[in-house]
């Protein structure tokens, strides 16, 4: 076997499902559903999500794919997370009347699979392929590319099973996750960038909790960014340059606060190689402090998108370089934090991969 082979076998099972440019698609991971209790990280997010899920996205007539953990199951029980997100679970399924619902599975729902009664059976598989023209998207949770954590029935992985349902959830300890793992949240990501360019294709992931555009981190885009408009300035007009001017201040107050705030999630480069090629994209989590995150495709673009409800003062040092939009007037924000076309995303595939 080789350091692809579940990547590999992902890609010739998966259910394929055709897009175009009029298809509208989101995509969002790594809910960790849980009792609704003080220990679920999912609640202090719950309304916002479930607005977003409603009023954005319902009535936009997108489709939905929930890219793995959605579900806690090494804390809590089945029956309780069911009991407790009742009405999200009849939200979820409702996608099905804008086009298509798909609920992938990660390593902390993977028990599912063992449950006969689960309300979503019948959208559960492991990954899902989009063909979007002559090329493919392929989404999977991301913990396939971990042979530990693609093994859920060793005895380590059951061992850390039951350390978490009857310690962690008790005592009120978060959530382990790779995402807390520098190195391996790196091995993992990387992984994936080198198998989908050998595959030319695009993976979409969730696993690490962090946000990835066109394999670039927050850190990545900035500084490329940066580079950018620093190219752009001498021939630029007199408002030209003025306006860039702007720009980079708050691109220098975003990267000088990660640094001083010491945010290891968006200071650890994700560039593999010499070359950044567009190949792998993460939409995140939804436990996050300030919001949720999220992949959306849509008029033949794909776009990485923050939801907050913290972005009635508009733009924050340190926090966003794009200005938030309300949604209607729920309180809630919306900031695209990169956004770009399928078809430029996959030409650079083919040219450079």
């Amino acid at each position: 076997m080789t350091r692809f082979s579940n990547l590999e076998r992902l890609l010739q099972s998966s259910e394929t499902i055709g897009i175009d440019r009029a298809s509208r698609v989101v995509v969002f991971s790594d809910l960790h559903l849980g009792d609704g209790g003080r220990n679920d990280e999912f609640l202090r997010n719950a309304q916002l999500f479930e607005t977003v899920l409603r009023q954005r996205y319902l009535s936009g007539g997108f489709s939905l794919v929930l890219n793995g953990d959605v579900e806690e199951l090494f804390k809590f029980d089945l029956d309780t997370i069911q009991a407790a997100w009742g009405n999200l679970y009849e939200l979820f399924l409702s996608f099905s009347g804008n086009g298509f619902f798909r609920k992938l599975y990660g390593n902390h729902d993977h028990g599912l699979l063992e449950d006969d009664g689960y309300c979503l059976a019948s959208s559960l598989s492991e990954s899902l392929a989009l063909r979007y023209e002559e090329e493919t998207l392929l989404l999977f949770h991301g913990h396939q590319a971990s042979p530990f954590l693609n093994e859920p029935c060793t005895f380590s992985s059951r061992a850390l099973f039951y350390l978490l349902r009857y310690f962690a959830r008790p005592f009120g300890v978060r959530n382990y996750s790779v995402s807390y793992s520098n190195r391996k949240r790196y091995a993992i990501e990387r992984t994936v960038y080198e198998f989908s360019n050998r595959y030319r294709l695009i993976s979409i992931i969730g696993h690490t909790h962090r946000p990835l555009f066109e394999s670039m981190s927050k850190l990545d885009y900035l500084n490329y960014r940066l580079e950018e408009l620093c190219r752009s300035y001498a021939p630029a007009s007199a408002e030209g340059r003025e306006a860039i001017e702007t720009e980079i201040v708050e691109i220098r107050s975003e990267l000088e606060t990660c640094y001083r705030s010491g945010f290891r999630k968006s200071l650890r480069s994700g560039r593999y190689d010499a070359i950044a090629i567009p190949s792998i994209f993460n939409s995140g989590c939804c436990i996050g402090k300030r919001g949720i995150t999220a992949i959306e495709i849509e008029d033949g673009a794909i776009r990485l998108v923050f939801w907050t409800r913290d972005g009635s003062n508009g733009r924050q040092p340190g926090e966003r370089l794009n200005p938030a939009e309300e949604l209607g007037k729920s309180g809630i924000y919306r900031v695209v934090l990169n956004e770009d076309q399928l078809d430029y995303a996959f030409s650079r595939i083919r040219l450079l991969a």
